[in-house]
């Protein structure tokens, strides 16, 4: 597999260079996108028992999404 690619300035020349990151910049940078989408995974999850449990209390109090809205407001 290939490296991504990284582009490099210098703040005091301007210079630019892009060159593929080495490979401990790409271990480091997939251990990130790895972090990330795990963080991501366990959101989707929470909102997902989150949305469950909404539901099962509407349903065992015989109500509405709107007629709750409606008592809390």
């Amino acid at each position: 597999m290939t490296n991504d690619k990284i582009t490099v300035t210098d703040a005091i020349t301007g210079e630019t260079v892009e060159r593929l990151m080495n490979n401990e910049e790409q271990a480091a940078r997939n251990l990130l996108l790895d972090g990330l989408k795990s963080q991501e995974q366990a959101a989707q999850a929470e909102a997902e028992a989150n949305a469950t449990a909404k539901a099962a209390l509407l349903a065992k109090l015989g109500i509405t999404a709107d007629e709750a809205a409606l008592l809390l407001s």
